[in-house]
């Protein structure tokens, strides 16, 4: 039986019943802050998933070109949004990550904008201080960028890739599948309870 369940299962499951009272709490004002979150979002045209956590400035600069789908963990506002944004589900973002999608065409006398927009895959992690410039349009599945990289070409699915530019050094050998996205904020609110009262199922 131990044997089946996933990490996460076992620590909530294994608290004593003080223990998830207490995480319960903490994760209940949580819960209201991301909820609130992407109902702006939502109200301001974007299209948002479920268990999305994301910043409130975020959310208030939110439009119609932010696509999240679910399970999405995402601890920055800086992502351009004058162009098209499309995010996958269980995918990580971290605190500083910016993510440029419009650019200047400087072979213009206008300078005008050149918008060009990405697209990023289920399962990638962009940890803390990475920089994607428009020249990146799509950041594989399951793809991973080391912090402080800055990604300036397209990344391949499952491609592990670090520095500036940003290249591939290896290969990821699985996602994270069994994590819950919402527990790395503490947004897991409703997944807690649901885990906690499965146990003795």
């Amino acid at each position: 039986m131990d044997s089946k369940r996933t990490l996460y299962e076992r620590n909530v499951q294994d608290r004593s019943t003080l223990h998830y009272y207490i995480g319960l709490f903490v994760r209940w004002k949580q819960h209201f802050k991301y909820v609130r979150a992407v109902r702006i979002a939502r109200k301001r045209g974007a299209t948002i998933g479920e268990g999305v956590m994301m910043p409130l400035s975020l959310a208030r600069n939110a439009n119609s070109n932010l696509t999240i789908g679910d399970h999405v963990s995402i601890q920055t506002d800086k992502i351009d949004l004058r162009s098209p944004v499309k995010i996958g589900s269980h995918v990580i973002i971290g605190c500083g990550t910016n993510i440029i999608t419009t650019s200047h065409n400087i072979d213009s006398p206008d300078w005008e904008h050149k918008k060009y927009g990405i697209t990023i895959e289920d399962y990638v992690w962009l940890p803390t201080n990475v920089m994607v410039l428009p020249s990146c349009r799509k950041i594989g599945y399951g793809a991973v960028v080391g912090s402080g990289s800055v990604v300036v070409r397209n990344i391949e699915p499952m491609s592990v890739v670090s520095g500036n530019p940003a290249t591939e050094f290896k290969k990821r050998q699985c996602v994270h599948s069994d994590l819950i996205v919402e527990s790395l904020l503490g947004g897991d609110y409703v997944i807690y309870k649901q885990t906690w009262a499965s146990k003795d199922v």
